[in-house]
């Protein structure tokens, strides 16, 4: 009898760890630059805050080099979630690699045109002749600025475009070698506070940009929604966290990120710009929902201008399940 009661409770004990090891389910997600950057922080912020554990997922995060390798990993397996922008999908699935965007972080563009005020622009039409840096010219910064220019009946001809990488980008406009940039709310405030004035519009003003998006596998998707729908509901609820308060979630993100320790004020500053001009949603699409109108308008754009020569059916691009 008693070996029996030991072999229950043995029994027990067995399932219960078990039960906790399936409760805390491995997860790689891959993000397409260096993670100490803001523009991430409400991965940093879920982690840090134990979201994803209550998901009862055990997260790690690594570093891809670009969107579309991201999405390239993803596809093959090599991570189970990644970063990239809302308009990845189309670029990426129309070479045939099966992913799709999961959440939507934000209703409005990732990207913001600025340029320095002493160059003589006063509005977008004022771009053509100008120098403009872009991060790479297989990014959505560029494609951004494509629509951009082509909303002022200006083509790529019409202006100097140069693929400087993030660091140029700054660098440069500070020491005035160009005079415009189509970046994110982090770079423009480090060169503001550089002491160059700026103005900006932001992207989607006048062309339909995104903002960043979670990308998935279409397997993935199948085979492990709870882990997809875990993940996004604990980066969405970050974002509402830094909507409501962004003073606290600048002290809660440099506890989670170390190096920008000291930086609150400017993490602050970065984070309210992200409030406003990011994550800010429409009723009609709530945070982290995507808008088939919208993704069928980018697309239209990129093939006339080449970017992608197959249409894809907009309902593979994106869905909308996981965003409760």
């Amino acid at each position: 009898m008693k070996h029996t009661m030991l072999g229950a409770v043995a029994a027990v004990v067995l399932a219960l760890g078990g039960a906790a090891a399936a409760a805390q389910e491995r997860v790689t997600y891959l993000f397409p630059a260096p993670d100490f950057l803001p523009a991430f922080a409400p991965f940093q912020i879920a982690k840090h805050l134990g979201y994803f554990e209550e998901a009862g997922l055990d997260v790690e995060f690594r570093v891809g080099q670009g969107g579309a390798d991201v999405a390239t990993q993803v596809a093959v397996g090599n991570a189970d979630l990644g970063g990239g922008i809302g308009d990845t999908p189309i670029v990426v699935r129309a070479n045939g690699l099966p992913i799709r965007g999961v959440a939507l972080l934000g209703g409005r563009g990732l990207t913001q045109i600025a340029w320095r005020t002493d160059r003589g622009i006063e509005s977008l039409s004022d771009l053509r002749g100008k120098t403009i840096g872009v991060l790479a010219f297989q990014d959505t910064t560029y494609y951004n600025l494509l629509g951009v220019l082509a909303s002022e009946g200006l083509r790529r001809a019409d202006v100097s475009a140069q693929a400087v990488g993030a660091g140029g980008i700054i660098q440069l406009m500070i020491s005035g070698d160009l005079d415009a940039i189509s970046g994110v709310p982090e770079w423009i405030d480090a060169i503001q506070q550089a002491g160059v004035e700026i103005d900006q519009v932001p992207v989607d003003s006048v062309f339909p940009a995104m903002a960043q998006a979670i990308l998935a596998s279409d397997r993935t998707i199948a085979e492990r929604p709870e882990v997809v729908q875990g993940f996004v509901n604990a980066v969405l609820r970050a974002i509402r966290d830094i909507k409501e308060d962004p003073a606290a979630m600048a002290q809660v993100y440099t506890e989670a990120v170390p190096r920008h320790q000291g930086t609150e004020e400017t993490i602050e500053r970065i984070m309210r710009a992200y409030v406003e001009n990011v994550y800010a949603e429409a009723a009609e699409h709530p945070l982290g929902t995507f808008d088939p109108a919208r993704l069928a308008e980018v697309q239209a754009f990129y093939l006339d201008r080449e970017i992608v020569r197959v249409a894809v059916p907009v309902d593979e691009l994106f869905t909308n399940q996981f965003v409760e």
